[in-house]
């Protein structure tokens, strides 16, 4: 969401007053932020809204949305709050809560949160308000928490850093090096409004060329909030979430550490994901687009890896939301153990060409029911068989039908997504 001061004050002061339910005694918070210029005022009214609503705040600095995830239990506080906006340009912000333990908070306690926005309560005074507290250290305890997760270490591979300019610009370098790895950054000068400015993982050309131009092993790229990572191989060749999962997928199984042999994904990952975990004899969960479906089904499931395309990975034994530096980390370890290049690791799954066509202005509704653009789907599935597919969904938030379609060749591909965005067009205006 976005967030003006005043909205980020009376956050503060709704999620403080979640954070005192069933509690006895001062409720604790811990307060980060990615390094956009408007995070330093929103810090500011968040903190001031929790404090003056009764909660002792830890204000931890700039650190990456996992680490304020981690340090939410870490630390046993009763509230996490992460002001980012990810992958988005300077100007936007947002704010995300953890509950204790770490997990972002499920759906009805954040409606429940905004319920209570402008809610008239007793509010503390004198003594009982409460105190906030400098924490900038307690960066040290995260990166010291990846580093025992990591399995070997990275002695004699030489990585580029592409930090985003964002919030992993100090603690990424420093773990990686720590790890062992002959480490160079690009994006880890923020100035508050270069966030994912030209760099990052949605931006990889920058570290394409610096790999490439250096020679190095690899290179790794975090978002801005770095709760996500990309690779890119030493002849510059994008690696993207499904192929990190199918490595860390396959280095588990080899070590007995996959939980039932099974990874959650979500529709939108690539068939040959799919495709390369049954070669191996592993299974794939699927969920609808979003972390948040990819976690639920983690913890009712019992499973451990799970992710996105984006680099959005979940490793559950070590991190409650997904973390772009624990992935890389995992990731390198993996190359380092192995002896192969990443690009060799990576083979063991082929991309399919993959096509998305966002229609617009349609009814999603009229999507869901048309029966047209049903049977033009399932001859669509027909004439794929088993070397495609096809998902048609509606977007979460605009009048538009993304029409996904993945084939043996980028020419079925976009012929079949092409065919079937006009009929949506046709029949769902």
């Amino acid at each position: 969401m976005d967030l003006s001061v005043a909205a980020a004050h009376v956050l503060g002061d709704a999620g403080a007053f979640e954070s005192s339910v069933g509690r006895r005694g001062r409720p604790v918070a811990v307060v980060g932020r990615d390094p956009r210029a408007s995070g330093e005022f929103l810090e500011a009214a968040v903190v001031a809204g929790l404090a003056s609503s009764g909660v002792d705040v830890l204000r931890l600095g700039v650190l990456p949305t996992p680490a304020v995830a981690y340090l939410t239990s870490a630390l046993g506080a009763d509230l996490g709050v992460m002001l980012s906006a990810s992958h988005n340009p300077a100007p936007d912000n947002g704010i995300k809560f953890f509950a204790r333990g770490g997990f972002k908070l499920p759906d009805a306690v954040e409606n429940d949160i905004e319920q209570r926005l402008g809610e008239k309560w007793n509010r503390p005074v004198g003594a009982a308000v409460g105190r906030v507290r400098d924490a900038y250290g307690e960066a040290d305890r995260y990166v010291s928490h990846v580093l025992t997760t990591v399995p070997n270490r990275l002695d004699g591979l030489r990585v580029i850093v592409d930090c985003a300019h964002g919030a992993a610009h100090m603690v990424a370098p420093e773990a990686l090096l720590r790890a062992g790895a002959v480490v160079e950054t690009i994006g880890a000068s923020p100035d508050g409004l270069n966030i994912n400015e030209g760099v990052g993982s949605t931006h990889l050309d920058a570290l394409r060329e610096a790999v490439v131009e250096s020679g190095a092993d690899a290179g790794v790229a975090y978002d801005g909030d770095a709760d996500r990572c990309l690779a890119v191989t030493s002849s510059g060749e994008v690696v993207d979430g499904d192929q990190i999962m199918a490595v860390l997928a396959l280095a588990m199984h080899s070590a007995g550490t996959l939980a039932e042999d099974t990874v959650v994904a979500t529709i939108m990952s690539n068939l040959g994901f799919k495709i390369a975990l049954k070669k191996a004899g592993l299974t794939m969960v699927e969920t609808a687009v979003g972390d948040r479906y990819v976690l639920e089904a983690m913890k009712a499931g019992g499973y451990n890896l799970g992710g996105e395309q984006s680099g959005h990975v979940v490793m559950l034994d070590h991190a409650t939301t997904g973390d772009g530096l624990l992935t890389s980390l995992h990731l390198l370890a993996e190359v380092a153990r192995s002896g192969q290049s990443l690009a060799d690791l990576v083979s063991v799954m082929t991309r399919l060409p993959q096509v998305l066509v966002n229609v617009k202005d349609v009814s999603k509704a009229k999507a869901a029911t048309s029966p047209e653009l049903a049977a033009a789907v399932a001859a669509a599935e027909e004439s794929l068989g088993d070397s495609g597919r096809v998902v048609i969904r509606p977007s979460g938030t605009e009048p538009m039908v993304r029409v996904m379609v993945e084939a043996e060749s980028q020419e079925e591909a976009e012929r079949i997504a092409a065919t079937l965005a006009e009929v949506v067009r046709a029949t769902c205006a």
